[in-house]
C-alpha cells in the first residue's frame, strides 16, 4: 500500500467519529485506532502475510499546543494533625443514610473517638481520630471514593 493511500486513510480516521479502521489490500492489512489521548493520535499497524505486526505513530490531524499547561496550585491546608485514608474504599460521615454525621467541622475529638467510615468491599470500616482536637476541615464529601493515603481530615 503506498503512502499517499496511508496518509489519507489516517486522515479519514482523525476527521471522523470512528474509533478503528482495518483494510486488507492483497496481501497487505492495515488498521488504524484513534486513541483516546488528547491529541487525538493515530496507530498504524501494518500486517504483511506471514509477518509480525509492527506500530508505528502518526500525525495528528490538527497541530496540539506546544506549551503544557501549567499545573494548578496545591490547596491550601490548615495546619494542624491530618488523618490519611488507611485504605481505598467510598467514604461516608454517618452510620447510615439519613442518620447524624460522625463529627462536624468545630466538634472536639480525642484519640479513639470514630470520625467517619470507609466502605472496602461490602465491608464498612470505623475511621477513629488519631489524635486528640478540634475538626478544623473535612476534605472528602460524603459517598465519595478515596485512595488510600488521601487526607480526609485536618484536626488542630
Amino acid at each position: 500500500m503506498d503512502l499517499r493511500k496511508l496518509k489519507t486513510l489516517i486522515d479519514l480516521v482523525a476527521e471522523s467519529d470512528i474509533s478503528e479502521l482495518e483494510v486488507t489490500e492483497g496481501e497487505s492489512k492495515v488498521r488504524i485506532v484513534k486513541t483516546a489521548a488528547p491529541s487525538a493520535q493515530s496507530q498504524v499497524v501494518m500486517m504483511p502475510a506471514g509477518a509480525q505486526s509492527v506500530a508505528a505513530p502518526a500525525p495528528a490531524a490538527a497541530p496540539a499546543a506546544a506549551a503544557p499547561a501549567a499545573p494548578a496550585p496545591a490547596p491550601e491546608v490548615p495546619a494542624g494533625h491530618v488523618v490519611k485514608s488507611p485504605m481505598v474504599g467510598t467514604f461516608y460521615r454517618s452510620s447510615a443514610p439519613g442518620a447524624a454525621p460522625f463529627i462536624d467541622i468545630g466538634s472536639s475529638v480525642k484519640e479513639g473517638d470514630t470520625l467517619c467510615i470507609i466502605e472496602a468491599m461490602k465491608l464498612l470500616n470505623e475511621i477513629d481520630a488519631d489524635a486528640s482536637g478540634t475538626i478544623k476541615q473535612i476534605l472528602v464529601e460524603n459517598g465519595q471514593p478515596v485512595e488510600y493515603g488521601q487526607p480526609l481530615f485536618i484536626i488542630g
